[in-house]
């Protein structure tokens, strides 16, 4: 179990479609955490399931916390960063354990949904207006459709990165959880912008997605393999 971080972030890129990792300093620093978490927990040989079930946990009581108004908020903006940090342990503990499966993938992207749609219900909770985030709730679920489909399809997930990327969404929720706790008086704007912002950074999210899904498979038959698209557009294949 002994995986050493440069070995783990090999193995990370290789389940990214060979993102270079240690191109982007924030991507190394956040992995290098999930390693540091992760390796008490993969020497005793704990299920990366398990690590996703604490996570969906976290994810549901988010919601639920900051409904609670007051200071309350506060607690849920913690959660949050919880969260955050288990999603990236589960997958951590996975490629360190060589434990990593297709169902591992499926529970950890229906966490994430569950997640994202409990932080939308709790700032409908501060006091959101309700179509703001019901629009927000649908575009953020269709982009991670289009994201599968287009996966599916052969589309490596580097070139399907977008403006409202999870990580984003995190930092959005938590710090207007953290704002709302701080200032209880306030939680109603600071959640109307909140999700306010989150809705126009799904529907620019959709948009890109649309765009460069079209522009990678266009001309691509129904069953055809990828690699024509990326052969037509000039580009090497990315997916592993």
């Amino acid at each position: 179990m002994g995986v050493d971080l440069e070995e783990y972030l090999d193995r990370w890129s290789r389940a990214h479609g060979d993102y270079d990792v240690r191109s982007s300093p924030l991507t190394r620093l956040w992995l290098r955490i999930a390693h540091r978490l992760a390796s008490p927990l993969a020497v005793r040989g704990v299920q990366p399931t398990r690590v996703t079930a604490v996570g969906l946990v976290g994810a549901l009581a988010v919601g639920g916390v900051a409904a609670l108004g007051g200071r309350w908020p506060l607690l849920a903006a913690v959660l949050v960063v919880v969260v955050a940090l288990l999603d990236g342990v589960d997958g951590a503990v996975a490629e360190m354990t060589d434990a990593a499966t297709a169902w591992g993938r499926v529970l950890d992207q229906l966490v994430d949904r569950v997640g994202d749609l409990a932080m939308i219900g709790g700032l409908w909770a501060l006091g959101a207006p309700g179509p703001v985030c019901a629009a927000a709730a649908v575009l953020t679920i269709l982009d991670e459709a289009i994201r599968s489909s287009a996966s599916a399809a052969g589309v490596a997930e580097v070139g399907l990165v977008t403006f409202a990327e999870r990580p984003t969404r995190l930092v959005l929720g938590g710090v207007s959880f953290a704002a709302a706790g701080v200032v209880p008086t306030a939680a109603v704007p600071v959640a109307t912008v909140g999700a306010s912002i989150w809705l126009v950074l799904a529907a620019f999210a959709t948009l890109q997605l649309v765009i460069n899904v079209r522009r990678r498979l266009l001309g691509v038959p129904r069953h055809g393999s990828p690699t024509a698209t990326h052969e037509q557009d000039g580009e090497p294949r990315g997916d592993r």
